[in-house]
C-alpha cells in the first residue's frame, strides 16, 4: 500500500508559519507604544522639571510682599488711638474749707484723700495723613502725630478718705470731696507729664509701628 506524504508535509509547513497580516499588526502596535513613550518623555522633561523647580521655590523660597504707600497709611490708621503707656500713682491730696471770721477748729472743714489714679497716653493714628508716609522700595519713612494724654482717672475702688476734720460749729461740705478728687486728677496728670510720659508714649509707639512695618517686609524703617 502506498501512502502519499505530500499533503502531510504541506500541513506541517503551514502550521509552523505566522500569517503576514498578524505580524504587520503586532509591529504597528509596538511602534505606537514606543512613539507614545518617547513623546511623553520629551513633554515631561521641560514641564516636569519646571514643576519641580516651582515646588522647590514654594517650599523653600522667600515670599516677597510688595506693600504700597496707601496700604501702609491704611494699616497704621486702623490702629486708631494707640495706647502705649499707663502711668499709675498713689498720692494723698488734701482739701479744706475755712471761715474768714472763725478759726478752723470752730468752723473749718479739712479732708485728706488717699488717691490711686492712672494716666494713659499714646498716639492718635487716625489723623495720619498720606503725606506723612513715604515708601521707596524696601524703605519707608513715617512722620507720626505727637503723643498725647488720652485719659486721667481716679480708681474709686482704691481711693478712700484718710481723715476728715470739721469744726465745732460746722458740718461736712458735700462738695469738698468732689473738688479734692478733681484736684487729684490734675496733680496726677501733672506728675505723669513731669516724669516724661509723653516721651515714653512716643518711643513705645515707634517701636510698635516699626515692628509692624518690618513684618510687612520693609528692610529700613525711619519713624520720626
Amino acid at each position: 500500500m502506498t501512502i502519499d506524504k505530500a499533503p502531510l508535509a504541506n500541513e506541517l509547513a503551514t502550521r509552523g508559519k505566522t500569517p503576514k497580516g498578524s505580524s504587520w499588526v503586532l509591529g504597528a502596535l509596538l511602534g505606537a507604544v514606543l512613539t507614545l513613550a518617547v513623546v511623553g518623555a520629551l513633554v515631561w522633561l521641560p514641564t516636569g522639571v519646571g514643576l519641580l523647580h516651582l515646588m522647590g521655590i514654594l517650599r523653600g523660597g522667600r515670599t516677597q510682599i510688595n506693600v504700597d504707600q496707601p496700604t501702609v497709611v491704611r494699616q497704621i490708621q486702623q490702629l486708631q488711638r494707640l495706647e502705649t503707656v499707663s502711668y499709675t500713682m498713689d498720692k494723698i491730696i488734701s482739701g479744706e474749707r475755712s471761715n474768714a471770721y472763725l478759726p478752723n477748729f470752730l468752723a473749718g472743714d479739712r479732708l485728706l484723700l488717699v488717691v490711686h489714679g492712672e494716666v494713659v497716653a499714646g498716639i492718635n493714628l487716625a489723623g495720619l495723613q498720606p503725606g506723612d508716609v513715604l515708601v521707596q522700595g524696601q524703605k519707608v519713612s513715617i512722620h507720626l502725630p505727637a503723643a498725647e494724654v488720652f485719659s486721667t482717672r481716679i480708681d474709686n475702688a482704691r481711693t478712700r478718705v484718710y481723715s476728715r476734720d470739721t469744726g465745732l460749729f460746722s458740718s461736712a461740705d458735700p462738695n469738698l470731696e468732689s473738688e479734692v478728687r478733681e484736684e487729684a486728677e490734675r496733680q496726677l496728670q501733672q506728675a505723669a507729664l513731669q516724669d516724661g510720659i509723653l516721651k515714653t508714649a512716643a518711643d513705645n509707639a515707634r517701636s510698635t509701628i516699626s515692628g509692624m512695618l518690618h513684618g510687612f517686609g520693609f528692610h529700613e524703617v525711619d519713624i520720626r
